[in-house]
């Protein structure tokens, strides 16, 4: 079965089925979860580097402003180059969220 026989199946499913699947390949997957928690009342809920109040969205945003992987490392002795490889997978993963991020914190 190629990918569009599977889309083509997938779509003729139930809504409940198709959350399912989405529930069941969401979690298999598990695209830039690695070492990214949030925790409801630390740092807003927002998704940090686990074990710290290093907000994701904070790190997207200081490389955006040109801080480097080597001045982060430097900044935040405390995370390593595998924590930042995971930070940018799940921004890339969650732009959207990452943006809503950005923007809530520079309006306050």
């Amino acid at each position: 079965m190629n990918i569009q026989e599977l889309e083509h199946k997938i779509l003729a499913l139930h809504p409940t089925e198709k959350a399912a699947i989405i529930q069941s390949l969401t979690q298999s997957i598990n695209i830039g979860a690695k070492g990214i928690t949030k925790t409801p009342g630390v740092c807003g809920g927002e998704a940090c580097i686990t074990g710290t109040r290093i907000a994701i969205w904070l790190l997207v945003e200081a490389r955006r402003l040109g801080i480097t992987e080597v001045q982060l490392l430097q900044d935040y002795p405390h995370i390593s180059a595998a924590d930042l490889v995971n930070a940018w997978i799940y921004a890339d993963a969650y732009p959207e969220e990452m943006e809503t991020a950005i923007r809530a914190n520079e309006a306050a």
